[in-house]
């Protein structure tokens, strides 16, 4: 009779740790699940705001652009325009010695008064909106060869597509942020840029004989962040090689499911 009352306590211990361990891993189990969700949660309210973030500092920066390309249109541009129309109405006044000098200063005004107008298109988003991506770019590389700054070329290959406005003015940004580096601190002769239209991406790819930089010293300068945030926001795969002396190349694939096409 002892022995059975000895078993059945034995069973009833052996049930009480099972039951204490069960409910030991129900409740880790729960508390890791509980735990990963508030992580999780978290995690997407940072990303969520870093996007917001992001989206605000590019709508002020797109702002603060289409205000620099009214002042330069309206402003400076009907500046030169006066000037362009008073040296016309003085032309018959010139005396003969003077015309060739003359026509060189209407010349540079002119050319001036050019150059501020496609400057001013470069910077307003509702221009690239109208005129498309690659049109962008286009006008960008002919103002380099014009001003004989560079020696600038674009390649188009494939079937073209037409990209979301939004996406194109942030790719142009992008690209228009390489330009300007590569004319202010590259030194390069040449600059080659590629547009291959694919059935899953639109790559786009551009490369300078400049000098060059050490890429992982210059990882953090705001430029480069500026670039690859931009990217981020459009799911755009951005790479940015360059080593000294042996200049840099832009790469970036921006997947066809983004276009309007879809």
């Amino acid at each position: 009779m002892l022995r059975k009352e000895e078993i059945l306590l034995i069973i009833y211990f052996i049930l009480v740790i099972l039951f204490l361990a069960g409910f030991t891993v129900i409740f880790f189990i729960t508390y890791q699940r509980r735990k990963n969700k508030i992580l999780k949660e978290k995690y997407e309210a940072e990303q969520n705001f870093k996007a917001e973030l992001s989206n605000v500092r590019l709508e002020i920066q797109e702002a603060t652009l289409k205000n620099v390309s009214w002042e330069l249109h309206d402003n400076i541009g009907q500046l030169l325009s006066v000037a362009s129309m008073q040296l016309n109405l003085l032309n018959k006044k010139v005396a003969e010695e003077n015309k060739k000098g003359f026509q060189e200063v209407k010349g540079l005004v002119a050319s001036s008064l050019a150059e501020i107008r496609a400057l001013s298109r470069s910077l307003n988003n509702e221009v690239i909106d109208y005129v498309g991506l690659e049109a962008s770019v286009k006008n960008e590389i002919d103002r380099f060869n014009r001003l004989e700054v560079i020696d600038a070329e674009l390649e188009i290959e494939g079937t073209p597509f037409q990209v979301n406005q939004e996406d194109s003015i942030i790719l142009f940004r992008i690209l228009q942020e390489y330009f300007t580096n590569v004319i202010k601190y590259a030194s390069a002769s040449r600059l080659e840029v590629k547009f291959t239209y694919g059935q899953e991406f639109l790559e786009i790819r551009a490369v300078e004989d400049g000098r060059g930089f050490d890429a992982e010293a210059e990882s953090s300068g705001s430029g480069l962040i500026n670039m690859r945030s931009r990217a981020e926001i459009i799911n755009t795969e951005f790479d940015l090689n360059s080593s000294i002396g042996k200049g840099t190349s832009l790469s970036l694939r921006y997947p066809t499911k983004n276009t309007k096409n879809e």
